[in-house]
């Protein structure tokens, strides 16, 4: 019924469009492109001249989309996706099928994203949604000459519009529509000294309910709150200088992300009479309400606790301008960040009373860069100098919970006999022999916490060659230092437990202590005292805590404090030559480098493993063509590559739990088609193409079909000694990426009146995709096909334009790229459903 309400609104829309609306059939001649111009190459060019696939977003495009944020822009850009799951602080990027997915905060993103020119490492700071934003950059392929700062995939730049001398330019909007949406926006400009000194104030709030109802506490997940400011001062004291300072701040208070059953595990797919925890979590005690995948598009969920993210991000930046001479220029940046994040989650998904997490992090950053450029009719170079330091303070903690023992109880009764046989000699013994403690006492917390500072030091070039009029040589250079250092603390606090032995010789063993009380008994029964060797093979059982031992998850195990450091010196660049055939065609090959840098692995993980981990290396060789013709107002941009990552850092799986490592090498083949038509006056249309082949060429210790297996029996293919906890990906598809994405918007100027408008309509398809790594046939998502529809109309009189948009108009059900096994329950799989149909209405006034 809502689909057959919604389809005949907007048909409604459309028909009462084309029946008040006039609009002139011309030809192409009466029409003209627009021409672009871009930064992404840290100097003003034009878009058809950037031998460099890039996609320019201004901030017209913002508003006549209604974008709120990152997530919005992603169908629009081939090749680029923006992603976000486990928390609201949890937000990733990804550029030609190579991307981060782990929350872990040693990790670094594969995609740069740069704000006003200041580095963020991390790329939930994005949080001040497409407030006062100018111009958005989305950079391809390896960046390291120019950007540097982890770039193997590309970069996202993003720039706020500036301060303007003399010139009142200011706006009010407000965004409403379903599930109780509400965002109020606003900036402005005011200019305090004539052509000297201009300042700009933005700012903005908004809430909205979510679309995943939590069925224990009522509210619903997958919400928006949040607010931010942003305030400039933009000062030229002389046409040479121009200082431009930025002051801003933005918080969150999100429930963050519903995660709903894509597999449950109550019995077996494939084997009759296997059941899993879901079988047990059903009864009593815990009575839990639990879902299947049949539920999974109901949007409904039940939690012991909704899930909730705080985080606060703020920041200071100093733009310096100087024009030394009409060849030579300095800019630097100067800039301090801070980010505190906070989140806590049921971490077993379930309203049974098991396991909690909770994550708090604290990041102070400083950088600092220096460009000096240089520019002659024949040549342009920049070379500069980057520096980067972080501290981070991070707590992680894993919390048991009051249905916990019970829950070990059942699912390991094979135990249970264990520690009844030892109460039992200790009775016999009368107390000689202590008891066996608690096995898995609950509230028991195991914390962790680690401090990790960074540095990094980089030097960089480029210059472009004009060989010929038509034909220009770039290369580029830069080298990078890293040095990062990790201190690390992990404790174990309960009931009983102030710390489990982290030495495995001493971790309980079930047949040692089997045999063990075989000899106390025959002792015991003789008169003599039991062997010394024997009581020392069921003390481990004797202590609170013994059955976190067997839980084969390395976030309750003990392991040793961390003290490590390293050190990585890159040497990365490019290779450019382009070719302007005409003034509008452009034929550009370019060979390019990038990385990401290695790091240390804040997580709890086993102590067998090295928390070190190697950098991230990109080689990326690109063909490509922009040409314009004109008098068909037809232009297209095309980019062929072929990207080899070596060291590619994976999040593992490792039989106890996961491990950031190096797993071996991605092969990518890809091509991108952005398409901009205008067939005749008033229409225009717009497509954006993406072919994107990743496959794993090498990764011998990746993560096995754990749930497949449990599901079915069968062993992982990739799985060549039987009981090892790695599986070989190799040959495999990277996951999280469709192969095939596409993207149209047909736009239809009219005027109603005096009035003029604009009705948009979007199609946009994303092929089927592997939820995660492990190419499990449990974790893949089928293809999916989206309809966005928009009608603009301006009102001159007032300076206003509204918008009434619908998002996913026909309400189609699909899954957000990404799935995941639940923590000590195999079989059960969890994943992130899309966001249903939206709508509402967009009132934006100038002044």
């Amino acid at each position: 019924m809502t689909r057959q309400i919604l389809r005949s609104g907007f048909t409604l829309m459309i028909i009462g469009v084309s029946l008040g609306g006039q609009a002139d059939e011309t030809s192409t001649s009466d029409v003209s492109l627009e021409h672009i111009e871009v930064r992404a190459q840290k100097s003003v060019q034009p878009l058809q001249s950037v031998p460099l696939a890039v996609t320019a977003l201004d901030s017209d495009w913002i508003d006549r989309t209604v974008a709120l944020d990152i997530f919005d822009t992603t169908a629009y850009v081939p090749g680029f996706a923006a992603m976000q799951n486990q928390s609201a602080t949890n937000s990733s990027f990804s550029i030609r099928g190579i991307g981060t997915t782990a929350q872990n905060y040693g990790f670094e993103s594969s995609v740069g994203l740069y704000v006003n020119g200041v580095y963020r490492r991390r790329q939930n700071a994005l949080i001040n949604d497409f407030i006062d934003i100018a111009r958005i950059e989305i950079l391809k392929g390896p960046q390291a000459t120019l950007f540097g700062k982890n770039t193997p995939a590309g970069a996202v730049t993003l720039e706020s519009r500036r301060p303007v001398h003399g010139e009142r330019d200011g706006f009010v909007a407000l965004t409403t529509g379903s599930d109780d949406l509400l965002r109020l926006s606003g900036a402005a400009s005011h200019t305090l000294i004539d052509d000297a000194l201009s300042v700009r104030a933005a700012g903005f709030t908004a809430q909205r309910d979510g679309y995943i109802d939590e069925q224990q506490s009522g509210v619903t997940l997958n919400n928006r709150d949040r607010s931010g400011a942003t305030l400039q001062l933009y000062y030229t004291p002389t046409s040479d200088v121009s200082v431009r300072v930025i002051a801003d701040y933005a918080e969150l208070d999100e429930r963050c992300c519903g995660a709903l059953t894509w597999q449950d595990n109550r019995q077996a797919r494939d084997i009759e009479g296997k059941l899993g925890t879901d079988a047990l979590l059903m009864q009593p005690p815990f009575n839990a309400t639990l879902y299947t995948r049949d539920d999974f598009y109901d949007y409904r969920t039940s939690l012991s606790q909704a899930p909730r993210s705080t985080l606060k991000d703020k920041g200071l930046s100093v733009q310096l301008d100087y024009t030394f001479s009409p060849l030579w220029s300095l800019r630097s940046i100067t800039a301090h960040r801070s980010l505190d994040a906070y989140d806590r989650i049921d971490s077993d998904f379930s309203d049974a009373r098991l396991l909690e997490a909770t994550n708090d992090a604290q990041q102070h950053a400083f950088s600092q860069e220096l460009q000096f450029h240089y520019q002659t009719d024949s040549h342009r170079g920049i070379v500069g100098a980057f520096y980067y330091s972080q501290n981070l303070d991070l707590t992680f903690d894993t919390t048991t919970q009051s249905q916990f023992p019970a829950f070990f109880r059942a699912s390991a009764s094979e135990l249970v006999p264990l520690p009844e046989a030892i109460n039992t000699l200790s009775g016999l013994s009368n107390g000689i022999i202590a008891p066996a403690a608690p096995a898995t006492p609950a509230d028991t917390a195991f914390k962790h916490t680690a401090l990790q500072q960074q540095e990094s030091l980089a030097l960089f070039g480029q210059n472009d060659w004009s060989v010929t009029p038509a034909l220009t040589l770039s290369t580029g250079l830069r080298y990078t230092r890293e040095d990062k250092s990790l201190t690390a603390r992990f404790t174990e606090q309960g009931p009983g437990i102030s710390g489990l032995t982290v030495d495995r010789g001493a971790w309980p063993n079930p047949l040692a202590a089997s045999q063990g009380l075989i000899q106390i008994a025959g002792a015991l029964g003789s008169g003599q005292p039991p062997p010394s060797d024997a009581l020392r093979d069921i003390a481990p059982f004797q202590r609170a805590g013994w059955g976190y031992y067997f839980l084969g998850s390395a976030a309750v195990l003990p392991r040793p404090d961390l003290d490590e450091s390293m050190r990585d010196e890159q040497l990365t660049g490019s290779l450019k030559l382009a070719y302007q055939t005409n003034p509008d065609t452009l034929l550009y090959a370019s060979l390019a480098t990038g990385y990401k840098a290695g790091g240390i692995n804040t997580d709890r993980i086993a102590p067998q493993f090295d928390p070190v981990f190697d950098a991230e290396k990109a080689r990326t060789l690109e063909l490509g063509i922009k040409r314009d013709w004109p008098s068909n107002a037809l232009r297209t941009n095309i980019a062929l590559y072929r990207t080899w990552v070596d060291d590619f850092q994976a999040t593992t799986f490792t039989g106890s739990g996961f491990n950031l490592q190096n797993a071996g090498s991605i092969d990518v083949k890809g091509a991108e088609l952005e398409l901009t038509w205008l067939p005749w006056q008033h229409t225009e249309v717009q497509l954006a193409a993406a072919r994107v082949l990743a496959q794993f060429s090498s990764f011998e210790r990746g993560t096995c079909r754990i749930d497949y297996q449990w599901h079915t029996g069968l062993p992982d293919p990739g799985q060549s000694v039987s009981g090892l906890p790695y599986c070989s990906r190799s040959g495999d598809r990277v996951g999280f990426e469709p192969e095939t994405t596409l993207s149209v918007t047909a736009t239809r100027h009219f005027a109603l009146g005096r009035f003029p408008g604009a009705v948009s309509l979007d199609y946009q398809y994303s092929g089927d995709v592997m939820l995660d790594d492990t190419n499990d046939p449990l974790k893949h998502a089928p293809s999916y096909s989206l309809v966005n529809l928009r009608l603009h109309l301006s009102l001159p009189e007032w300076n206003t334009y509204v918008t009434l948009w619908g998002r996913n108009i026909f309400d189609e059900d699909y899954v957000a790229r990404s799935a995941f096994s639940v923590p000590v329950q195999t079989g059960k799989i969890m994943a992130y459903p899309g966001r249903p149909v939206s709508y509402g209405i967009d009132i934006h006034s100038r002044f």
